[in-house]
């Protein structure tokens, strides 16, 4: 059984300490935040509305956690899936949409997605990390370097904390997208990680809304997301009656500065069906706009052409993948490699280059799959390009008719399988053709607003 420091609280941090310590490992996880996510749900809400965290600023934001993130929680740390239905978190099965289920087929049943707001998910983890003895959460508590043994590679040994060093067989970076594990291995004289990172150009402003006690509850049968040639629109259900509404554009939009405005925001959420349809029940707004930009998506790994550039230290969560969320992929790959280190860890501690390995197979094409979607996007959005593959719109317009088409893109979206696998069949090209033959009219198409239609909107809003 091996000593490991966690470095982070955060999803990742909490989910690889918890699994750890469930495995007999002991573990000293630091997170330099001092303050603990409530228990009660009016604390939630106080906390998720209130709490400044700059160093977490998708805390805020949306989220859309994928079947990864089920799976793991439901086979790794049950009691935490468990909670986290407790405390409102709602399963929504990708056949949710048609009148009723397909015939099964396996694999069917991991393509749920969990809607809830980050900060259930943290306050479920946080609960039972605070339950498990082989765990001791140091909050308030700042690692300010790393112990490092000279070698070939040199290795890791502990971290220095609360004035001290902290002896460790195995540290994890946990420590987010900000990570400053680099440059301190680079500082020591070990070889500098290998750093793959794409600047998005994509700029997302979300609001908050609660559902009415009293006032309608079903916006219908509609699509929870939305387009127009230079805007993506969508909705996200969440816990306990809240969801949010996210706008998306090109962080070089003229417009961009003005949707900070809840009422040009609201507004112009209201031009696309998907957000139209939810603001139609009259909910509660319960937060201003809340904007983020200046996104990445970034690949650190720890090992280069010769090998680790250190051992005694992995990382995982957003300090090994960082992706930008409009595929919300985070938590799904953070809590994949948590899993993956608390399974193997007594091996990563003695040579951790077959999860230097594993990470680059599992998850590398994750975020490579990311930065093509979001060099597209961001290409489209910039340009107002208008939608001009027409077989490709069909794939996606099918899959709402087609449960088979249906099938292909969930496993897509919850990471199951990777898009020339899941749309390459000859079942989905048989569906998709024929789904085209009955509608030889159909040409692609955006649901949003036009660009004249959007400008107007703004200037009418924006005072002189």
């Amino acid at each position: 059984m091996a000593r490991v420091a966690v470095i982070g609280g955060g999803i990742s941090g909490l989910g690889t300490a918890l699994m750890l310590g469930r495995r007999g490992h002991t573990v000293t996880l630091f997170e330099q935040d001092g303050r603990e996510v409530a228990e009660a749900p009016e604390g939630l809400d106080r906390d998720f509305f209130h709490w400044d965290r700059p160093r977490v600023p998708q805390a805020v934001q949306p989220h859309s956690f994928l079947a990864p993130v089920r799976t793991v929680l439901r086979d790794e740390i049950p009691d935490v899936y468990a909670d986290l239905l407790a405390r409102g978190a709602r399963e929504y099965h990708e056949f949710d949409w048609f009148a009723e289920h397909p015939p099964h087929r396996d694999g069917d049943e991991e393509l749920v997605t969990l809607r809830t707001r980050r900060i259930v998910l943290e306050a479920a983890l946080a609960a039972a990390v605070r339950r498990e003895p082989a765990v001791d959460v140091r909050r308030g508590s700042r690692v300010s370097g790393l112990r490092i043994t000279q070698g070939r590679p040199p290795r890791v040994t502990g971290v220095h904390a609360e004035g001290r060093e902290h002896p460790a067989d195995l540290v994890v970076d946990a420590s987010g997208r900000r990570s400053p594990v680099p440059a301190w291995l680079t500082a020591a004289g070990c070889r500098p990680p290998v750093v793959d990172s794409h600047r998005t150009g994509l700029a997302y402003f979300c609001r908050w809304y609660r559902l009415r006690a009293d006032g309608p509850r079903d916006p219908g049968r509609v699509k929870t997301g939305s387009s127009a040639p230079f805007a993506l629109a969508g909705v996200f259900p969440s816990d306990n009656d809240a969801f949010a509404l996210h706008l998306v554009l090109s962080t070089g939009d003229p417009t961009r500065g003005a949707l900070t405005d809840p009422a040009v925001f609201e507004a112009a959420a209201r031009r696309f069906p998907a957000a139209s349809a939810w603001l139609g029940l009259d909910p509660e707004p319960r937060s201003p706009v809340l904007a983020m930009a200046g996104l990445d998506n970034r690949w650190t790994s720890l090992t280069d052409a010769e090998g680790p550039v250190v051992t005694g230290l992995v990382n995982a969560g957003d300090s090994l993948v960082h992706t930008n969320p409009t595929l919300g992929h985070g938590a799904a790959l953070g809590l994949r490699a948590a899993r993956h280190l608390a399974t193997h860890a007594d091996r990563i501690t003695a040579d951790p280059m077959a999860y230097h390995t594993w990470t680059a197979q599992a998850l590398r094409p994750w975020y490579d799959a990311q930065v093509t979607a979001d060099r597209a996007n961001e290409q489209r959005l910039a340009e107002s390009t208008p939608l001009s593959d027409r077989r490709a719109a069909a794939v996606g317009a099918c899959a709402f008719d087609d449960p088979v088409v249906m099938r292909a893109r969930a496993q897509v979206r919850h990471l199951v399988r990777r898009p020339p696998e899941a749309y390459g069949t000859d079942e989905v090209d048989r569906h998709v053709t024929a789904w085209l033959a009955a509608r030889p009219d159909f040409t692609p198409a955006h649901d949003g607003p036009t660009r004249a239609e959007w400008d107007a909107l703004v200037d009418a809003l924006i005072p002189a």
